[in-house]
């Protein structure tokens, strides 16, 4: 892969996230603003899981089979821009989630686009991808950065407000323009028969026999269901407490996350998969003590920890299960694991927590106020007992990882 490619792809893979990045973080405060409940908070969010299950139909049966990956990733981004600028016009709880369905329906399968887009040009894949994806983080925290810059110079109520979502909106288009330009990459499975238990990851299914990888894609469902709580109500929870610029202060999440992911070659070769994922489970609880004790006095630097633990949280859960699962699986099956690890984890577990996190907030707010510290401890308190059981149940035969 020559310079101009690279630069070619990292643009690409900035813009790619840096729409996503532009309107989910800021999302929940935004629907508080208009009214929304937290069920429908939750129930909005969900519609991104939802669209993270059917996006891989769309491209195993239609995208991989019959048109070339720019093109169709070119359509869907200009058509996303279109219907997230309409929806953003929206405030009526049924259009604006409905509006919100049919746009992740669009943008989700961009993401696998994006990376076979970027893999066809790359002669060595493991070693020049995270040179291409890392742009992908930057991009999310660009855009956290300029809704920052627009609330201290322009609008003080960006984030409450649809802003977000139209610079999204723009973003998509101007993405969608540029990947006509990208470079040819045809249809992979022309002719092929792809069928639907393919895409689910049925084939992976026969890695359950094994007592640990049943106990980890349990665990990884389950403990997936309390991270919805920060994806979907952590904007929400620290703008109510008063904090300013804090799309840009989350942004230090993905900050750590690329660090994190720098430094875990390092600690997966001493540490091994379970001491890993373990540390991660129990990040996540860490992070929710934290915010249900944090405030803007003496104990704010809770607040800050709690968002800078992101990197752990992320890269040593889902990475270090990524990872796990291409070591478990066999090459003729591991595409398949991943994708099942994929619906298990961000599919249904996630799309679970949207649903459940919703109604806790709503049995916590009482008069229009929300007992955030009692909130914060509910996917804490399910995070221990899913850590507690993933430590006494799994079992890594490999206790020290290779990087």
């Amino acid at each position: 892969m020559n310079l101009k490619t690279y630069l070619r792809l990292s643009v690409m893979m900035f813009l790619e996230f840096f729409v996503w990045g532009a309107w989910f973080v800021t999302l929940g405060t935004y629907l508080n603003a208009i009214d929304f409940s937290g069920t429908q908070v939750g129930y909005t969010y969900l519609m991104n899981n939802i669209a993270a299950i059917v996006s891989p139909f769309f491209i195993g049966m239609i995208a991989d089979r019959y048109f070339n990956s720019e093109k169709v990733m070119a359509v869907l981004h200009v058509l996303g821009g279109i219907v997230l600028y309409f929806v953003s016009n929206l405030t009526a709880a049924g259009p604006l989630i409905l509006g919100l369905l049919i746009y992740n329906l669009l943008y989700m399968p961009t993401i696998a686009l994006a990376n076979t887009i970027s893999f066809t040009q790359m002669q060595d894949q493991k070693a020049q991808f995270p040179k291409v994806r890392v742009w992908g983080t930057i991009g999310w925290i660009v855009a956290g950065l300029i809704i920052t810059f627009i609330q201290f110079n322009f609008y003080k109520e960006v984030e409450a407000s649809a802003v977000p979502m139209k610079m999204a909106a723009i973003a998509s288009i101007l993405l969608g323009l540029y990947s006509f330009t990208l470079p040819n990459t045809p249809p992979r499975n022309i002719g092929k028969d792809v069928s639907v238990g393919d895409i689910l990851g049925v084939k992976a299914l026969k890695l359950m026999k094994e007592r640990s990888f049943l106990v980890f894609v349990i665990a990884s469902f389950l403990i997936s269901i309390p991270l919805a709580f920060y994806y979907n109500f952590t904007n929400m929870f620290l703008n109510g407490l008063g904090m300013t610029g804090v799309a840009a202060k989350q942004s230090m999440g993905q900050m750590s996350e690329v660090i994190f992911m720098l430094l875990m070659p390092y600690f997966f070769k001493r540490l091994g998969v379970k001491a890993m994922m373990l540390i991660g489970m129990f990040s996540w609880v860490l992070r929710y003590v934290l915010f249900a004790n944090g405030d803007l006095g003496a104990f704010i630097w809770m607040l800050y920890l709690g968002i800078l633990l992101h990197g752990v949280c992320y890269d040593f859960f889902f990475v270090t299960g990524q990872i796990y699962v291409d070591r478990k699986a066999t090459a003729d099956i591991r595409a398949s694991a991943q994708g099942l690890i994929a619906l298990v984890t961000y599919g249904l577990g996630i799309g679970l927590g949207s649903v459940v996190s919703g109604k806790v907030v709503d049995y916590f707010t009482s008069g229009g106020v929300k007992d955030w510290a009692s909130i914060w401890y509910v996917p804490a308190v399910f995070a221990v007992v899913v850590t507690a059981f993933f430590w006494i149940t799994f079992k890594d035969e490999n206790e020290k990882g290779e990087a």
